[in-house]
């Protein structure tokens, strides 16, 4: 099973659409997976559309149109992997404890707000996904997404996709 991690896409404030790699991947995944902050609807009309399936919660720029077709936290069992999506989890520190206490059955927390990519795993087993965003990298280097892939029960192949600079913005060099 193929998953695309996605999470603050902020469109249409961040960016007019989602970059055209990013969606090709959406087209080629069996799971879309979407951690909050899409701010207007209509991306939400188009991933439903597009995506084979499609699990979303709702962030924290998200308004009463998107909160009333979108849980605060999604639950999905895929393939035995059991999935939560959240935007906000709190500060860096500790998070690993919290979610674990948090989420004690759950396989896989995907998360958003910080816009900072994130791959951890809590002493309990939890892993800990934010894909950071495809449209709006804030201090980050790149614009990001995740794909990653489920076999036999196991979440396997987690990837963080790099994005290339948008075309027409001035992008500053990334010094990493």
């Amino acid at each position: 099973m193929r998953l695309v991690l996605i999470s603050d896409t902020h469109v249409p404030k961040r960016a007019r659409d989602l970059p055209a790699e990013l969606w090709s991947a959406i087209d080629r995944a069996d799971v879309t997976v979407h951690a909050g902050d899409w701010v207007d609807p209509g991306l939400l009309d188009r991933l439903e559309a597009r995506a084979a399936r499609l699990i979303a919660c709702y962030g924290n720029n998200d308004g009463p149109r998107l909160r009333a077709r979108l849980p605060e936290i999604a639950h999905a069992d895929l393939d035995g992997v059991r999935l939560a999506v959240i935007h906000e989890t709190g500060q860096a520190t500790g998070r690993e404890q919290r979610c674990a206490a948090m989420f004690p059955d759950t396989d896989v927390l995907v998360f958003g707000h910080s816009h900072i990519p994130w791959d951890t795993t809590a002493g309990t087993g939890l892993r800990l996904l934010n894909p950071g965003s495809p449209t709006d990298r804030r201090r980050q280097p790149h614009h990001t997404y995740m794909t990653a892939h489920i076999d036999a029960g196991e979440l396997r192949e987690v990837t963080l996709h790099r994005l290339p600079p948008r075309p027409g913005k001035h992008e500053p060099a990334a010094t990493e």
